[in-house]
């Protein structure tokens, strides 16, 4: 008598895992099985727990139908995500003449796969210039800005010989966006940005800080923060605080290891709401290849926050070959 009663749970639980079809044959076994009970023991009560059966096989193929019309309307919300951010972080090259690359992305909005962090590396007659930024906010909204932002990257680092020009049209871009799009809300959407130019002979870096944190440079002195002499206006902002743009410019030798990142790495939290020790941790790399250093960024990232991540983490690692 109690395994005939249990009959009618086996298409509910059906339903969470399988698609309609198995659950309704499911169902008509429990039922045939029910019916089979009730020729040895009459007594069980066979009407209603066969009417049970029927009830919640029915019930249960409807949910099982419901829960896959979701799955793929998420599929191919997913789809068009990832297509999204395509047009936002195009393939990244891993070489450029002296200049190795490797690129790490992990979206908060975890179900889209999209965030509103952004990078780009382009070579030009002026030498390989990198950009990483982060606009305010994240998921779909943020999206639009960081195209606007990266596309205007693309043409501008062709057309501009010095960063200055570059930023200016960067802002231009962003402001544009902004005023045909607004934000929602009373907060103003800007964005951080950070613009270097390696030439192509080597030796330097230039950097240009639009209110980014610093990048991290790991040489045979130990590690450098690449702070700037003074800070740059944000995206979106230089009409209110001025266009008083500055670049800095580092000496970069072959071997040295330079990691640009987003506000995302340096405030993943873990749970004690400690923040991860970015600077500590980069210390203790000793000048590994790019990408063996992104691998083990994410790896211990993902573990100091539990795989809890609290906004988008964007980085570049940019090594200068080794002489032959």
């Amino acid at each position: 008598m109690a395994f005939s009663r249990l009959l009618p749970a086996a298409p509910a639980l059906a339903a969470a895992m399988w698609p309609v079809l198995p659950t309704v044959l499911l169902g008509t076994v429990c039922l045939l099985l029910m019916i089979g009970l009730s020729l040895v023991f009459p007594d069980l009560g066979t009407w209603w727990t066969a009417a049970g059966i029927i009830a919640v096989t029915v019930a249960a193929a409807y949910g099982s139908h419901l829960r896959l019309q979701r799955e793929r309307t998420l599929f191919q919300v997913r789809l068009v995500a990832e297509a999204a951010q395509q047009v936002v972080l195009s393939p990244m090259p891993r070489r450029l003449g002296k200049v190795e690359i490797e690129s790490l992305y992990l979206a908060a909005a975890a179900e889209a796969r999209i965030g509103g962090d952004f990078y780009e590396v382009v070579d030009t007659p002026y030498g390989v210039r990198l950009l990483i930024g982060d606009v305010r906010g994240k998921g779909l909204p943020a999206v639009g800005a960081a195209a606007a932002i990266v596309n205007a990257f693309r043409e501008a680092a062709y057309d501009e010989a010095d960063m200055v020009s570059i930023a200016r049209r960067l802002d231009a871009s962003s402001t544009r966006y902004n005023a045909a799009f607004p934000p929602e809300g009373p907060m103003e959407r800007f964005a951080t940005a950070l613009l270097v130019e390696i030439p192509h002979e080597g030796g330097r870096l230039d950097i240009l800080n639009c209110g980014h944190p610093p990048p991290l440079l790991l040489n045979r002195g130990g590690l450098r923060v690449l702070e700037p002499a003074s800070p740059s206006p944000l995206l979106s902002l230089a009409e209110l605080i001025g266009e008083h743009y500055n670049v800095d410019t580092f000496d970069i030798a072959p071997g040295d290891l330079l990691l640009l990142y987003t506000d995302g790495i340096a405030e993943a939290r873990a749970r004690d709401g400690e923040f991860f020790p970015l600077a500590a941790w980069m210390r203790g790399q000793h000048r590994t290849l790019p990408r063996d250093l992104l691998t083990a960024l994410h790896g211990d990232l993902v573990r100091y926050s539990k795989g809890r991540l609290d906004d988008d983490v964007a980085a570049l690692a940019v090594r200068l070959s080794p002489e032959p």
